[in-house]
């Protein structure tokens, strides 16, 4: 019999499935007292964890007009820290589109795919798209 037990990714563990850093007080953040990650955002569940995601993929699009995946990819997962161009395909494969596909932050069907896929990428588990739209509509 195994007993190991399954190792649940960072992304998860800190409801936080697109790893945004620490940097900003959100909304549904945990108790800083609580938080045993000295790097990354913690919130108290996944869906504020994908709120903050859309707050700050609107401010992407919305203020600094990166607006195609390649863009917001290049952005949010730059190639000091990632293997960009590989996040990029990831994403594109699973959305099904181009890298210089146009997103617009009301077009809610394509960016919670975006979302998904983003989170896919970042922490290996597919979140219900039910939980994404949820984040989505508190953004």
């Amino acid at each position: 019999m195994n007993t190991r037990k399954k190792i649940v990714p960072r992304g998860m563990r800190n409801n936080n499935p697109l790893n945004i850093r620490i940097g900003n007080t959100w909304l549904g953040e945990r108790n800083p007292g609580d938080c045993d990650d000295p790097n990354f955002e913690q919130f108290i569940s996944l869906v504020y964890g994908l709120r903050a995601a859309f707050c700050i993929l609107r401010r992407y699009i919305r203020h600094y007009h990166r607006n195609t995946i390649a863009q917001i990819i290049s952005s949010w997962a730059p190639s000091n820290e990632n293997a960009t161009s590989k996040y990029i395909e990831f994403v594109c494969k699973k959305m099904g589109c181009s890298n210089d596909r146009i997103i617009l932050f009301e077009d809610k069907p394509t960016m919670c795919a975006l979302v998904q896929a983003m989170a896919q990428m970042e922490c290996g588990v597919v979140i219900p798209l039910a939980d994404i739209e949820k984040g989505y509509d508190l953004a």
